[in-house]
């Protein structure tokens, strides 16, 4: 656990979990923390990145007027369900073309960036809905925050993390034998190569 989200922290993070047994990782989902970014550069140079298409939403945002057209981040939040990345960008210069006199700022913006939210359409079809966002880790930590909520207070370090290392144990076989959120059969099935076609993230 770490107080502070900087890029030495989570370097440190991503150490501890290679020293205890991390490895294989082709794809990493997060939002566009530059720290987090180089860290993962660094650690995790064979894997790919994918940034949060959700995180990528709330900070458009940033370069649209308060009264926007709140058709103008709907549609753009359509191209990610799209069949491929190739409707995606087709939808994309479209998308760019009807909306860059009106907002100039916000479409250079996405213009300059998008790409990096569009990691997702390598993977199978299947895995597009959970594997384009963070939502499915958030879920998690709402459930973590959750579930030491009701607990309240705990005796030590310790306590906490036995709670919260259940828990993760708890989702964990949901995921792999109820749910099945992921099926990992089909991501085997997928080439390794056409994930990684982009190449590993970039500064």
């Amino acid at each position: 656990m770490a107080n502070r989200e900087s890029e030495t922290s989570w370097r440190e993070f991503l150490t501890r979990l290679k020293e205890r047994g991390l490895h294989g990782v082709e794809l990493v989902v997060t939002d566009d923390h530059a720290g987090l970014k180089r860290a993962i550069m660094e650690m995790l140079p064979e894997a790919a990145w994918q940034r949060c298409y959700v995180h990528f939403l709330r900070n458009a945002l940033d370069h649209l007027p308060r009264k926007a057209d709140d058709d103008c981040l709907t549609e753009l939040r359509w191209l990610y369900d799209r069949q491929n990345v190739d409707e995606a960008r087709r939808d994309l210069a479209a998308w760019l073309k009807k909306w860059q006199g009106k907002y100039p700022k916000l479409c250079d913006w996405v213009e300059a960036n998008i790409e990096e939210t569009f990691t997702f359409y390598r993977l199978p079809r299947q895995h597009h809905k959970h594997l384009k966002s963070t939502n499915m880790l958030e879920r998690l930590n709402e459930e973590i925050k959750r579930r030491t909520h009701v607990v309240r207070i705990f005796p030590h370090e310790g306590s906490c993390l036995r709670l919260i290392r259940a828990l993760a144990v708890e989702v964990h076989e949901e995921w792999i034998e109820a749910t099945r959120y992921l099926n990992m059969t089909i991501l085997k099935e997928h080439k390794k190569q056409l994930l990684l076609r982009g190449g590993p993230l970039a500064a």
